[in-house]
């Protein structure tokens, strides 16, 4: 009986798969109406639209207030309300930022803001004081100068960190040829942050947080009667002037193709974006399907039409992606992905050639079909979520969309078919009146000519300025040297110089280093000892994490997770041809390769740019053409096709000793910035050198 049993559970099976014609797709079943349960929705005597959505599985609730203003054009001080919202938290007329940090940690409570917002996350036993303190902020910040100081400084670190990352330069080219004099074209500049000033952050907080227009979305393990309670306990006093507002434009359409070139000197790859703004606002009836063909061409992953051609087929890249980004207040499309620098052009040529596809025909079932089947389970999987319920009815108020916008989305998808992708396609894409934005160097250019409309680039710089010719240097390089070390000595004439210099034997400096991403200070120390001795070392919290030591003939670097390694013959060689005090003096005798490439503007600062080789770096330094002062470097190492860049700003010039030495320094290394200010600086003192070796 046993192997009767045993025989009839292996055919029986059988028997039935058999009959199954697995080469038909089996039929889906009608896409369900989504019950989800309407938001509690209030508005205060002040002004504020409340929507509370239940939920009472955990002991938390979270209270995000968002602004109704619009975004505004900050021209000259383009950065000011991000600056803003970086403040807002730094203290009240109540709390300094200490005791409100404190007091927020005891609850195991968190704040954040933004230009636009302020949010509370807490258990809801510390509602109260939850509440007190984000009511605190809300009505009584009072931005203390030394904290709009430090943030200045914060920011002038990361614009400098910005130069180096192609990324955030192509973002910026990106927004502002696609929306010149609009909101979403504003990029914060070195000369815009200069202009900012805290009375601009308050007034700008006074006239963006006011309670008219405002939302407030309370979620969690709170009642409708606890919540209208504590809305009119905290918020009914909160009082200012109408919500600024202003209507925003779709962007710039182009008549053909522009391309836009951001010069990144040694870059072994190009950051590519080909973007368009688009005539659609959120909520409008063809947001879902342009949606779907999104998830087709590029934003879907990796079976996608991009990823295909340029990953899988031609082996361009790890990804070529695109994005959709619909808004209120506006729209646009952004594809892009980095490639090596030999087949820029060729990327570019399939990019373009996908775009113009896709308008050209009927999608296949099996794309529309993986990308519907993604975007409803991404659907469902964020119905799991409270904030999603909330968000969805502010959505609906914001966006005056119809009640059941969202209960009605899976039947709006499972709708859409390949003749409205197609009609998507032809009505918003575009392959021939796009923004080629291309980061990289400058060896690409002439290839890229093919794409413009008119066959010419446009050149900007990494915050998306007009990029300024470089003129033609008026001196020589011999000059330049000359004329920087006279003046750093304060000499008149090189014999002097070198007579002042033969009196140095030793200098020490040093600095005090910040960086947002670390949350305690810095030490560095940099000693040279006369003729060729340099060591440096930085410390922090009684650790030394990494220091270097050379005495003009070997040496070595350490730090804390390599441990000690000594210099390499490559590195030794290099190092000669960079020795001194001012290693300037030497460079006509160590074998550096150097020469003047011309004037650029540097801060609103022209600038004599020397550019140099030591055999294995590649480096520039920038010189006032006034007062002859070295106001940046920058060294670009490549390993293979790996390109590391560090860079740093040098200003706040004294004398110590009879020579000028910057006092101040912004340094960048990749997204790392930190901001330095020089401590000491001891010259012809002593040194124990055994501490760097």
């Amino acid at each position: 009986m046993k192997k009767l049993i045993i025989i009839t559970g292996l055919i029986l099976p059988t028997l039935l798969f058999g009959q199954l014609d697995r080469s038909i797709r089996p039929t889906p079943a009608k896409a369900p109406t989504i019950n989800i349960k309407d938001s509690e929705v209030f508005t205060t005597a002040n002004g504020i639209t409340v929507i509370l959505s239940e939920n009472h599985k955990l002991p938390r609730v979270s209270f995000a207030l968002s602004m109704g203003s619009d975004p505004r054009i900050e021209g000259a001080k383009a950065g000011m309300s991000d600056m803003s919202g970086s403040l807002i938290l730094s203290g009240t007329t109540n709390r300094t930022k200490d005791q409100l940090d404190n007091e927020k940690d005891y609850i195991g409570a968190s704040i954040d803001a933004s230009k636009s917002s302020i949010s509370l996350s807490c258990l809801t036993k510390h509602m109260d004081k939850g509440l007190t303190l984000m009511s605190d902020v809300l009505m009584n910040a009072n931005f203390p100068e030394s904290e709009f100081e430090r943030i200045k400084k914060q920011n002038e670190s990361g614009l400098l960190s910005a130069k180096s990352d192609p990324g955030t330069m192509a973002q910026n080219a990106e927004s502002k040829v696609n929306f010149p004099n609009h909101p979403y074209g504003e990029v914060m500049t070195e000369a815009t942050l200069a202009n900012i000033t805290r009375e601009d952050v308050v007034n700008y907080y006074k006239s963006t947080f006011t309670p008219k227009g405002s939302y407030l979305v309370i979620v969690g393990d709170i009642t409708k009667a606890q919540a209208t309670k504590l809305v009119e306990q905290y918020f009914s006093s909160w009082a200012g002037i109408e919500p600024y507002k202003m209507e925003s434009g779709d962007g710039q359409f182009n008549k053909g193709n522009r391309v836009i070139f951001v010069k990144k000197p040694g870059a072994v790859q190009s950051v590519v974006q080909v973007s368009f703004p688009m005539k659609i606002r959120t909520g409008e009836p063809n947001q879902l399907p342009l949606n779907v063909l999104n998830g087709i061409l590029g934003g879907g992953g990796f079976g996608t039409r991009l990823m295909q051609n340029l990953r899988e087929d031609k082996a361009y890249t790890y990804g070529c992606y695109s994005s959709l980004n619909v808004t209120e207040d506006g729209s646009w499309m952004s594809i892009g992905g980095n490639f090596r620098n030999d087949i820029t052009d060729s990327a570019i040529t399939q990019i373009l050639f996908e775009v113009d596809n896709i308008a050209n025909g009927f999608v296949k079932d099996d794309e529309l079909n993986l990308t519907k089947s993604s975007m409803a389970g991404g659907f469902a999987r964020s119905l799991e979520s409270p904030q999603t319920i909330a968000r969805f009815a502010l959505n609906i108020i914001k966006n005056n969309l119809a009640k059941d916008y969202y209960q009605t989305y899976l039947k709006r998808l499972e709708a859409i078919n390949k003749e409205d992708v197609l009609t998507m396609a032809q009505t918003y894409l575009t392959a021939k009146n796009c923004n080629i934005v291309v980061v990289g160097n400058e060896e690409i250019v002439e290839r890229l000519k093919q794409f413009d409309a008119d066959g010419k680039i446009e050149f900007l710089d990494a915050y998306g300025e007009e990029m300024k010719e470089v003129k033609k240097a008026d001196i020589t390089k011999e000059e330049l040297i000359t004329k920087y070390v006279l003046a750093v000595t304060q000499t008149t004439s090189m014999k002097a110089a070198q007579k002042k210099m033969k009196k140095i034997k030793s200098y020490e400096e040093k600095t005090d280093l910040s960086m947002s991403q670390v949350p305690f200070p810095l030490k560095s120390t940099k000693v040279w000892v006369s003729p060729s001795t340099e060591a440096q070392k930085l410390e922090g919290q009684g650790m030394v994490f990494q220091k270097s030591f050379f005495d003009g003939t070997a040496g070595s670097s350490t730090n804390m997770q390599t441990g000690k390694k000594d210099l390499t013959a490559e590195e030794i060689a290099s190092k000669k041809k960079a020795f001194g005090l001012f290693p300037e003096m030497n460079y006509s005798t160590s074998g550096m390769t150097y020469e003047i490439v011309g004037i650029e503007t540097l801060n609103n600062s022209d600038v004599y740019v020397l550019k140099l080789n030591d055999g294995s770096t590649e480096s520039f330094d920038y010189y006032d053409t006034k007062t002859f002062m070295k106001l940046k470097s920058l060294s670009i190492n490549k390993d293979g096709e790996e390109v590391t860049e560090s860079s740093s700003l040098f200003s706040d010039y004294k004398e110590v000793n009879g020579l000028l030495f910057p006092h101040t320094v912004t340094i960048s290394m990749g997204e790392m910035g930190f901001t330095g200010n020089v401590t000491s600086i001891v010259v012809n003192g002593k040194i124990d050198l055994s501490i760097y070796k």
